[in-house]
């Protein structure tokens, strides 16, 4: 039997967790500050006036604003002077006055408005502003019509040339909190494989992984992925309720949260006692994890550490490229206030590797009609090399030890 694989149940597991989230530690108005000010220096770097950040990742990540996206226009504005401004809905205000940690002049708009009308007033020259706007990667389409549409001399550009340089290397501050998450959510990976017994189900089973990050601290799965036996061959699963059974490979994909930042930890192994071909998959699957981490130096290029896992794969004859049996995906992405977001580790990215960047590393081994292994743990980049946030499976037979 597979060491730290079944003997136990939900609600002994449940009973054993404790809240983790107590120690981590908020991201300070100083720190966004700090953000904002490297923004303004890319966007003097790229001839950017305004910065317009809608709801998600980035408007958090600068002004610490947690905003729901609708057909209602709110944004930030972060103008290259450093002077930050909001737009909202005139009912919101207070609300947003409340929600954001980052001050600036708030204008609201009443229902019957144009919002766009409004944009263009609080930009320098108004509606014949002429000068680069840089508008959020994730900015829905009506907001790039509306703008368009009141600023047709406005050159209105992607701002994630911006975002994207800000975001890429984290702190301090933000690599505790990734860390917190990714711990939370191994210990979350290994008290579900302790309740697995004969005809669980998959439902099951992300009900306790759920149930296990809200009492960790996590806020709940941001996402939750549990197959068994040939549905792990499939990097996203198959449809259709799955129960467990002996000799079945289980594969758990999930994650969490901790003030925005991610975790994404998968984990396979063997219900029961692993046959000789699993045994084998699994351990070439973790030495090309350990390939790629070893890939993942100073200067190296993004491309370069996929290309080490896939040559693993390839010399064991599997592939090659993207062919399965093999890995039909990229090696790793990168990890933040996303769960996939800038830089990735794939061919064809030429992107440095430098400090402060982080990384899943996840070279799935698919083997259709069988079962496959994705093992997927995180690092991030110190100045002398790759350091992982989590302990690696440590071998088939006993995935957690020293966990």
């Amino acid at each position: 039997m597979t060491a730290g694989v079944g003997g136990s149940n939900a609600g002994a597991e449940l009973a054993q967790i404790a809240n983790r989230s107590v120690i981590a530690k908020a991201i300070t108005t100083e720190e966004r500050l700090a953000r904002v000010e490297r923004a303004r220096h890319l966007m003097a770097e790229r001839r950017v006036d305004v910065l317009m950040l809608t709801p998600g990742s980035s408007l958090y990540y600068f002004t610490g604003l947690r905003w729901g996206s609708s057909e209602r226009l709110t944004a930030a504005l972060l103008h290259r002077s450093g002077e930050v401004q909001y737009i909202c809905p005139a009912f919101e205000i207070g609300s947003l006055l409340d929600a954001a940690p980052l001050s600036g002049d708030v204008r609201g708009w009443q229902e019957h408005e144009d919002p766009y009308e409004l944009v263009a007033q609080m930009l320098p020259g108004g509606a014949t502003f002429s000068n680069k706007l840089a508008l959020d990667e994730l900015a829905p389409f009506f907001v790039a019509e509306g703008l368009r549409e009141r600023l047709p001399h406005a050159q209105i550009v992607n701002a994630v040339s911006v975002t994207r340089e800000c975001r890429m290397r984290k702190s301090e501050a933000e690599l505790a909190l990734l860390g917190i998450a990714k711990g939370m959510t191994l210990e979350v990976q290994q008290r579900a494989a302790r309740i697995l017994r004969p005809g669980i189900t998959a439902t099951e089973v992300r009900a306790f992984i759920q149930d296990a990050h809200v009492r960790i601290g996590g806020g709940g799965s941001t996402f939750c992925l549990v197959y068994f036996a040939q549905a792990t061959a499939y990097p996203h699963g198959i449809a259709g309720e799955q129960s467990l059974k002996e000799g079945d490979m289980v594969l758990i994909d999930t994650g969490c949260d901790v003030q925005g930042y991610k975790s994404d930890i998968t984990r396979s192994y063997v219900f029961g006692t692993p046959s000789a071909r699993q045994r084998d998959v699994w351990e070439l699957e973790k030495s090309a994890q350990a390939a790629a981490f070893a890939a993942a130096q100073p200067g190296v290029a993004c491309e370069e550490v996929d290309r080490a896992a896939r040559r693993v794969l390839e010399k064991a004859g599997f592939g090659p490229g993207y062919a399965v049996p093999g890995l039909p995906h990229r090696t790793g992405h990168g990890i933040g206030l996303d769960l996939h977001e800038w830089t990735y580790l794939v061919e064809g990215n030429k992107t440095p590797l430098e400090a402060g960047m982080c990384f899943s590393n996840e070279p799935m081994i698919c083997i259709y009609g069988e079962f496959g292994v994705r093992l997927e743990d995180h690092f991030y980049m110190s100045e002398t090399g790759p350091v992982w946030f989590t302990q690696p499976a440590f071998s088939c037979e006993a995935p957690f030890a020293g966990a």
